[in-house]
């Protein structure tokens, strides 16, 4: 976990903590979807919460102030991979209005069996005053 943090932090890339009382509660963070400069507008995001902190909306807070860092930054696109079957995050990537765009059957492994993966995407506000990163 501490070289995923490292890796995302020196791209450049926000990762945000929910912490209460010395306890991490859930986290969110984004990285580049791909590597090719082609795709340089594009990011995938990930959040996660602790099951015990799960129905208090520290997801949506997370995700929420994910994404504007990532508007900030002037980036495009944000690609959320959801492992399948997996309402809550659905639910979550739908009320903070991203779109299902992809499902690919039994491509990871988890848990000792095949998962399908969906992928859900949101094109971000263009921020006024900030060209975006890369050009």
């Amino acid at each position: 976990m501490a070289r995923r943090l490292g890796l995302t932090t020196d791209a450049g890339f926000p990762w945000l903590v929910w912490d209460e009382a010395g306890r991490v509660l859930g986290y969110a963070y984004a990285g580049p979807w791909k590597t090719r400069s082609a795709y340089r507008f594009a990011a995938e995001s990930t959040v996660y919460l602790d099951p015990s902190a799960t129905g208090r909306g520290l997801g949506t807070q997370l995700y929420t102030a994910l994404l504007a860092r990532l508007a900030s930054m002037g980036l495009h696109t944000v690609i959320g991979g959801i492992a399948l079957p997996n309402p809550a995050s659905i639910a979550l990537h739908t009320r903070l209005g991203f779109r299902p765009a992809a499902h690919f059957h039994e491509v990871g492994w988890k848990f000792g069996r095949w998962i399908d993966v969906g992928y859900w995407e949101l094109k971000l506000p263009a921020p006024p005053d900030n060209p975006p990163v890369g050009t």
